[in-house]
């Protein structure tokens, strides 16, 4: 197999935990994502203003790769360029600390009312960060849910 191949299968977020933010908003990050850091990219991170019930956070070079995209698309809509000021003006570069943390600032936590607990959800290339009250209530699946699942996987070849 091609290296570069097995590399980025090396270099996914993956999995869920549940963490607690600790006085000044500060985030360890669970060792298996600081793994896939160390692995693929380096200690920089984009932290997304809410989209729309949870912050995105993305290794650098992913995020640049998000802007690639943005710069692409046509911006003479005023849709687009509002959801362009709001993506790119409203996120934060952060660095992972010596503690494998990270400090969520005060208004993207404000934002999205997030508390003490927290959960992390991987999505392969970037990882979710919602307040656990939300999660619980927005990630409940039910029996038609994996119905329309199955049914969207089917028609792209999944499963």
């Amino acid at each position: 197999m091609n290296e570069s191949f097995m590399k980025n299968q090396s270099s996914r977020f993956r999995g869920r935990s549940e963490h607690a933010l600790d006085g000044k908003g500060r985030l360890n990050l669970p060792a298996r994502f600081r793994d896939v850091l160390m692995r693929g990219y380096d200690e920089r991170l984009i932290i997304t203003p809410p989209w729309p019930n949870c912050l995105r956070i993305y290794p650098l070079a992913e995020w640049e790769k998000q802007e690639m995209t943005l710069l692409n698309i046509e911006q003479k809509t005023p849709q687009v360029q509002k959801m362009f000021r709001y993506l790119v003006g409203g996120s934060v570069e952060c660095q992972i600390d010596k503690n494998g943390r990270i400090l969520l600032p005060a208004q993207l936590r404000s934002q999205l009312d997030l508390k003490k607990d927290v959960v992390m959800n991987g999505m392969l290339t970037f990882f979710e960060l919602w307040d656990k009250e939300r999660w619980e209530t927005e990630s409940t699946i039910t029996d038609q849910d994996f119905k329309d699942f199955e049914a969207t996987f089917n028609n792209q070849g999944l499963f």
